[in-house]
């Protein structure tokens, strides 16, 4: 059985992740998705709300896949995360140029510490290209509209969430 790890901070999650999610379990048997916890930085959501809303957005488009699927929290390095969950695969998204330059580094850095752990790029689909999760905080918490970049769960907890 083949694992991957797919590290993020889902903060939230947008239709890219989701995008690259899908893909990763057509690669993998078992998906472990690491959302990154830092203490320096306050996240508009918690890492429980963040893992309920991926559960509920992969639930609303391959709920047969839910069964392989488990969202964890990390605070150390990628690669080690990875190892505490025996996944022989990571997974990393790319939107562009940009993405692809920073994440060879990232890929170059990480064979180097972790030969065993093989850096696999998906790329996000043409529509979702463009969306970061920082410029869907940044619209919504303007009054904007983002259903065109968010999964339904997603949508509905950034409305809840901007109305408090």
């Amino acid at each position: 059985m083949t694992t991957a790890f797919y590290p993020g901070s889902f903060d939230p999650m947008t239709n890219g992740h989701l995008d690259v999610l899908i893909q990763a379990l057509n690669v993998a048997d078992r998906l472990v998705v690491g959302i990154g916890v830092h203490p320096g930085k306050v996240p508009m959501f918690t890492f429980e709300e963040r893992a309920e809303l991926i559960r509920r957005a992969l639930a609303e488009v391959v709920p047969e896949r839910m069964e392989t699927l488990t969202v964890v929290s990390f605070d150390n390095l990628v690669i080690h995360a990875a190892r505490d969950h025996n996944a022989k695969i990571l997974i990393r998204g790319l939107r562009d140029g940009t993405d692809l330059d920073y994440e060879m580094q990232m890929a170059g850095m990480n064979a180097q510490m972790a030969p065993d752990i093989q850096t696999v790029f998906l790329p996000a689909g043409t529509a979702s290209r463009p969306i970061t999760a920082t410029l869907v905080r940044q619209i919504a918490s303007m009054g904007g509209d983002v259903r065109a970049f968010v999964p339904n769960a997603v949508l509905d907890a950034l409305t809840q969430k901007l109305k408090r």
